[in-house]
Order: C-alpha cells, then structure tokens, then sequence
C-alpha cells in the first residue's frame, strides 16, 4: 500500500516537472518570436499611393489611393457608390460589373490607377428613381430579379451587350465572323454567361434585355 504511493507520487511529480520544465523553456521562444514579430511590424514600409482621376457617373473625381486598390473598392469604399456589388471577388460572378469607356468589365479584378482618366458609368449613373433607364425598366416589368443582389451588374452587362452587338463584336456563338452578329436569344444567352443569378432570374432577364434590344421573337 505504501509502495503504491510512493509510486504514484514519483509519477505525479514527474509529470508535474516534465509541464514545468517544458512551459519554461517555451517562454523564452514564444518572447523572442513577439519580439521579431513587432519589429517586423515597425519595419513595414508605408503603401505605395499614386494620384488618380476619374469621371464616375458624369463627375469628376480625384483620389490619392494604394496602388494596390482595385475599382471595385475604390466605388464602395471611397465613394461609397454600394450599387456595384462585391460578390466572389475573383471575377467569375459578374456582380462588380461596370461600364469603363462604355465596355464593361468586372471592376474586382481591375486597379483603379488602370484606369486614370477613364469614364467609369456604376448602377447609379445609369437612372434615378424618376427616370430609369430602359433596361431598368425592362427589369421590373419582367421581374429580371429577386433577391436583387446581382442584378446591378446584371444590368450594366446586359446594356453593354446589347451595345456590343450592335457594334459588330462576335460572340462565341456568333456563326459568320464576316457578318454582323444578330441581337439574337442565343447571342444574349451567350454574352450574358458571365453574370449569375443566384435566384435563377434567367428567362427573366433575356425577355428584359429582349425588349429592350427589339426582339421580337
């Protein structure tokens, strides 16, 4: 009975010291990791800024950013112009969809001093409440949205789209690259592709876009 004490206390004391021995010998590493973690702290150089101007929806702007300042932040963040949405941010959602020089892009994957100088036309430039835009007004007469999160890249797309057609520019869909492309179903369905509705709207915004662009069937 009395060896199994002792025994049980040698363990228990070996533990103990084994905790204590192994706590004191991490301090002094975690201290000095703290340590060159806040001296590379005080060593990190100060953002690269540069100068920017721009005319966003008709007005002109002039901004001091970090080169590494995409549009779509500069819009939401600095001129908290929230109409363009920050979905995936990897370009493959097309809600940061925006018209620069009237061809649109996804403003997620674009630096802002890209575009100095450049004409930037967001969701709020294209109407207001009183006077929408066509293709707004095709989108509620056809319910081109639902939960609406997507639809102001929805939109500034489908207004270049149709654009683009009637400019000329092919298509993945298009058959005769020697031929204008025709405003067609399959060609909205094409060029729109890059814009997802979580909602399942789809039907919806190519009648939308349909009308606008005088489809008829």
């Amino acid at each position: 009975m009395d060896d199994s004490t002792n025994i049980n206390q040698t363990r228990r004391g070996v533990l103990i010291g084994g905790a204590l021995g192994a706590t004191a010998a991490a301090l002094p590493l975690a201290g000095a990791q703290a340590a060159q973690g806040a001296a590379g702290a005080a060593q990190t150089p100060a953002p690269v800024t540069s100068k920017v101007t721009l005319s966003v929806n008709g007005q002109p702007r002039e901004l001091t950013l970090d080169t590494r300042t995409t549009l779509l932040d500069l819009l939401r963040e600095h001129l908290h112009l929230t109409g363009t949405k920050k979905g995936c941010d990897q370009g493959q959602c097309g809600a940061c969809t925006v018209l620069v020089d009237g061809r649109r892009i996804n403003s997620c994957l674009s630096l802002a001093i890209m575009h100095d100088g450049a004409e930037i036309t967001t969701i709020e430039g294209m109407g207001t409440p009183d006077k929408l835009h066509p293709m707004q007004a095709a989108f509620v007469k056809h319910d081109g949205f639902q939960c609406g999160y997507c639809t102001p890249g929805q939109i500034c797309s489908a207004v270049a789209v149709i654009d683009e057609i009637r400019q000329g520019i092919p298509s993945h869909v298009t058959g005769d690259l020697n031929a204008k492309p025709l405003l067609s179903v399959d060609e909205i369905r094409e060029r729109m592709s890059g814009n997802i509705c979580r909602c399942g709207a789809y039907s919806n915004i190519i009648d939308a876009i349909k009308e606008v662009g005088g489809v008829k069937a």
